[in-house]
């Protein structure tokens, strides 16, 4: 032996409570941070579902809930993050900590869960018909009429109805329950309705106008105009000459 004694290393002094709880607070710091992004994540995963921001005002002129309700869910857990990275780092603070990250992590979640559902609602479109691009050609004992039907995000199992009828010029159907025309559209695997119609008409001698409405069927048999729903008629009315 050559007589050299090994140098003995003292073991590393066991860890303290102090130290243990801080090591949980940093972790829990790092998760507080993650969750602080929530508002930038949902807004990502709305852009990246086609959620622009054009579809984003339309959303909000329709009352779309999944819109604020998503916005509100993330504001709580960007709180939820701020508060629990205020928290002091001791046994009762990580966990109070601990508390207040899975209620920010929850709503985290549900945020990102609306927001698909909102993205999906607002990118689809209501279903609401519009009648546009109106004429009437010939003279009254030869007319015909042409105009558009269009409508967005119509249910698959829904169609859109078009009626054509005859009125007075106070708006009095000249016969009740009879129409000059009437079609049921089917929407496309989109959900869009687009059809240019275009028909002879040959009006009653009392009829002083031609009343046009266009309805989604899925939304009832409510045809008043002036109704007050999302999904109201689109309704046109032609004085003729």
């Amino acid at each position: 032996m050559s007589g050299v004694r090994k140098q003995s290393r003292d073991p590393a002094p066991d860890p303290t409570s102090e130290m243990i709880q801080a090591g949980i607070g940093k972790r829990l710091d790092d998760v507080a941070k993650i969750l602080a992004g929530a508002l930038v994540a949902v807004t990502g995963l709305m852009t990246a579902l086609g959620l622009r921001s054009e579809f984003v005002f339309v959303a909000l002129n329709n009352e779309s809930w999944p819109i604020y309700v998503a916005s509100l869910c993330a504001i709580v857990a960007i709180v939820c993050s701020i508060v629990a990275l205020l928290i002091h780092p001791t046994r009762r603070g990580n966990l109070w900590e601990t508390a207040v990250l899975v209620l920010g992590v929850v709503f985290y979640m549900v945020a990102l869960s609306v927001a698909v559902i909102g993205a999906a609602k607002a990118a689809g479109g209501n279903g609401r018909p519009s009648i546009t691009d109106v004429r009437v050609d010939g003279s009254r004992s030869s007319l015909r009429l042409s105009f558009d039907i269009r409508a967005d995000g119509v249910e698959t199992w829904s169609s859109i109805g078009v009626y054509v009828a005859a009125e007075t010029a106070d708006g009095e159907p000249v016969d009740e329950g009879v129409d000059l025309y009437s079609s049921s559209l089917r929407p496309n695997d989109e959900g869009v309705v687009e059809q240019r119609i275009s028909i002879p008409l040959s009006p009653p001698p009392q009829a002083e106008a031609i009343h046009i409405i266009a309805l989604n069927a899925g939304d009832g048999t409510n045809d008043e105009c002036e109704t007050r729903r999302q999904q109201g008629p689109a309704c046109t009315t032609y004085l003729l000459p």
